[in-house]
């Protein structure tokens, strides 16, 4: 499946350079000390097709605290007409999980949840500025029968360079809010942002925010710090 082109932007992210950044240093009166290096770009390794082998490694930081909770690396399994599946290693887990999407990077099973016809969690065809689609969905725990309906909006707002350790990015802001509901628990509402970079076909940047029964729960920021595919 061919992913989007954006805006007329030919070969949108190929050639980003890494976020090599330093502060200059004062020179004294009269010095002629040379200028500082500037560190060659690196070009980006465009994954518009999904493949196996490929694979995204993200840090997690609670924003409430200010730590790093959780390093992650997705990685491509198998793919199908309708479905990708990845492993989720997770740095000092012995034990992969699995995450399951389908070829719009929309959740449809993660571990025990399963949710019909998927999560909404995804990107869109032919994304721009403005556009916006609205997502309804079931969730099932098949572990212990817990059952959430889920309803939510997302919209593209902006199209943004972002920079982490694994490159600069150009990419779509989408803002998603959603509510979850069960009849024995309390509403949880999602309030959640994603900066898509169509040339690597995946997220660089995530902020997820968490109420239950309208008190904060989680404030989250995850980032891409390493990514590439089987050669």
């Amino acid at each position: 499946m061919r992913r989007y082109a954006v805006l007329g932007l030919i070969g949108l992210l190929a050639s980003s350079a890494w976020a090599q950044q330093t502060s200059p240093q004062a020179e004294a009166p009269g010095s002629s000390s040379p200028p500082a290096s500037v560190e060659p770009s690196k070009a980006v390794v465009t994954m518009e097709e999904p493949m196996p082998g490929d694979h995204w490694t993200y840090e997690v930081r609670d924003e409430i605290t200010g730590t790093l909770t959780a390093t992650r690396t997705k990685v491509i399994t198998e793919v199908t007409p309708a479905e990708i599946s990845t492993r989720i290693d997770t740095l000092g887990k012995p034990n992969p999980g699995q995450i399951v999407f389908d070829r719009s990077w929309n959740v449809i099973a993660s571990g025990s949840w399963k949710y019909s016809p998927n999560a909404g969690s995804g990107i869109q065809p032919q994304l721009s500025v403005g556009k916006t689609w609205n997502f309804q969905c079931n969730e099932v725990n098949t572990a212990d029968g817990a059952v959430w309906r889920r309803s939510g909006k997302s919209k593209v707002v902006g199209q943004e360079t972002v920079t982490t350790k694994a490159g600069t990015f150009e990419t779509f802001r989408i803002e998603t809010s959603y509510l979850a509901k069960s009849v024995n628990d309390p509403t949880r509402k999602i309030e959640a942002q994603t900066w898509y970079a169509p040339a690597i076909d995946h997220w660089v940047k995530q902020t997820f925010v968490s109420w239950t029964d309208k008190h904060l729960m989680i404030n989250n920021t995850v980032k891409v710090v390493d990514y590439g595919r089987k050669l």
